[in-house]
């Protein structure tokens, strides 16, 4: 069977009618749509020969084509997405591997066993846990820490898994299905502006920031908006915004990228000084030192800022993830795929966080391919690609497949 990108295309509309509406994709994760998708996708996959289709104990969705060798090439993305998400993001990597897998499994067996994965949870967007399913299977999920989690509506993380068939307890068995795995390949669109303003179509991912998240409150003196002179006030959200400043021009000297999220005044009223105010603050970068200084410089701003508005400051990490690089040689063979599909290769670092990034923290080659965003844009309805970019996007995913499967051959008969 001849490859047909642009059956991908039609299936990703297919997907967005079946579980979307007027304010965009609604596959939150353990929810009714995205076990919909989830069996949408099984559909299609029943239908291909030799395909054997398993959901593990995290609740991510396996399609497994049998190879001469039990070693493992895997195409992962993830269906799930943020409440009015976009049409792309992550069903993009699934929808484009279902097609290669379909390529694949016409032929003759390939080298090695393929398998596409569908990744429960990547975006985190009911919880604030990302990469869920895929953590468990690297084995860098902390159970204890997720145990408590509850969403808006005070259902618990467990009582939202098991409602899908999942069990945070034996979610860690989902690390079986990563032996034997010789390298991993995603697609994804870039998120960013970065391919449209060089006019690129495809590009290749050097790696995913490394994350600093911390939660910062500076604790002043709540007062009345009218009788209070401007020289005698400790104004904790003035103390805020100068850092938020500082944060911006921080990541803009580094080369980063530096984000104040949320902002929390107390007592919240209009006719009162903020006597509490709580902001939220992710730096991102693509090299450790680098997301060491900007976290420092930060720190040091904040407690300079304090003095100056007669306020305390106070720290509290959310979440930390080190800069985590690709594999060379799997970074190369998707370079050349690239080239064959365009002609041309950019390489660029990957702000948002991918699944992965887990895979490599799991010590599985892996490597990334981009397609460009329209206007830079995700996370939105307005989200969009060029059909046309789509479907090169579906046959550069071939081609790296094709190199790969190759080259895992000749790294497993080395061993």
């Amino acid at each position: 069977m001849a490859l047909q990108p642009s059956r991908t295309v039609a299936e990703l509309r297919q997907l967005q009618e079946r579980t979307g509406d007027e304010a965009g994709a609604q596959r939150v994760c353990w929810t009714p749509t995205w076990l919909r998708a989830r069996e949408w996708l099984s559909e299609r996959l029943a239908a291909l020969p030799g395909v054997e289709e398993e959901i593990d104990e995290a609740g991510n969705q396996w399609a497994t084509l049998p190879g001469r060798s039990p070693a493992s090439l895997l195409i992962g993305g993830h269906l799930d997405s943020v409440p009015d998400g976009g049409w792309l993001d992550g069903c993009l990597n699934v929808l484009a591997g279902l097609e290669v897998l379909r390529r694949l499994a016409e032929e003759e067996p390939p080298p090695l066993t393929v398998r596409l994965v569908s990744w429960a949870d990547e975006e985190g967007a009911r919880f604030g846990r990302s990469l869920f399913g895929s953590s468990a299977a690297s084995g860098t999920m902390e159970v204890e820490l997720l145990r408590g989690l509850k969403d808006r509506d005070g259902v618990s993380l467990p009582e939202a898994l098991a409602s899908c068939g999942a069990d945070l307890d034996r979610a860690g068995g989902a690390a079986r299905r990563l032996e034997g795995a010789a390298a991993y390949l995603e697609l994804h669109i870039e998120q960013g502006p970065v391919l449209e303003r060089l006019d690129l179509p495809l590009g290749v991912v050097l790696g995913t920031f490394g994350v600093e998240r911390h939660a910062v409150r500076y604790l002043g003196q709540s007062a009345h908006a009218g009788s209070t002179p401007m020289d005698a006030r400790r104004d904790a959200f003035a103390a805020a915004a100068r850092l938020a400043l500082e944060v911006r021009d921080i990541a803009r000297r580094e080369g980063a990228v530096g984000t104040v999220g949320r902002v929390v005044t107390r007592p919240g009223i209009v006719t009162a000084i903020a006597g509490e105010c709580e902001i939220t603050i992710d730096q991102r970068a693509i090299d450790a030192p680098t997301l060491s200084r900007m976290l420092e410089q930060t720190q040091a701003a904040s407690r300079r800022i304090a003095d100056e508005e007669g306020v305390r400051v106070e720290w509290e990490r959310v979440w930390r993830i080190d800069p985590l690089l690709f594999h060379t040689q799997l970074m190369e063979i998707c370079a050349e795929a690239v080239s064959e599909t365009v002609g041309r290769v950019h390489f660029l670092p990957s702000g948002p966080l991918h699944d992965a990034a887990e895979m490599v923290r799991a010590g599985v080659p892996a490597a990334m391919i981009f397609v460009q965003s329209l206007n830079g844009l995700s996370h939105t309805k307005q989200e969009d690609t060029r059909p046309a970019h789509l479907e090169l996007a579906v046959r550069a995913l071939d081609g790296a497949v094709r190199r790969a499967l190759d080259w895992a051959d000749d790294q497993q008969a080395l061993k």
